[in-house]
């Protein structure tokens, strides 16, 4: 049970670095070199440098000095499986909310991600993230929306 608690907070980690729009901690939750990222239209990558890098071109965009895209990840329904001492697959539910200020959307999805894990330098992180969408909703934000952004 400690090892899947440990994923568990591996996981929960990473969409909180995405929330926060953390570029260190999102990319720390990756082995260093070679993981299989494949994001759909946001990109398929073979080391976590590349996601990390559209990451911080979405997540960190300002207008007037305040975040212009805000997003909200909250993963349900873990199914890990521990395959080795140091290795270990998982299955996550994705209820996802996006705000985009730019174009005045709010968008709000679901999907599965498909994961695997492996221990590296005495840490669990993630070896592959592959993400499958099931369906989404986007809808103006109007200009009697009132949002508010740290």
């Amino acid at each position: 049970m400690e090892t899947v608690e440990a994923i568990k907070a591996l996981k929960h980690r990473y969409w909180r670095a995405c929330d926060a729009k953390n570029p260190q901690g999102f990319r720390d939750c990756f082995i260093a070199k070679g993981a299989s990222i494949d994001f759909g239209a946001l990109g398929r990558f073979d080391d976590a440098d590349g996601i990390a890098k559209v990451f911080e071109s979405i997540a960190l965009q300002q207008v007037d000095g305040k975040p212009v895209i805000l997003d909200m990840h909250h993963g349900v329904l873990p199914d890990i499986t521990i395959t080795s001492e140091t290795t270990a697959t998982g299955a996550w539910t994705l209820r996802f909310r996006q705000v985009n200020l730019i174009d005045n959307t709010e968008t709000v999805s679901t999907g599965e991600y498909d994961d695997e894990y492996v221990i590296e330098d005495g840490e669990w992180k993630m070896s592959k993230c592959h993400f499958r969408p099931y369906w989404s909703i986007t809808r103006p934000v109007t200009a009697d929306t009132v949002v508010t952004a740290e």
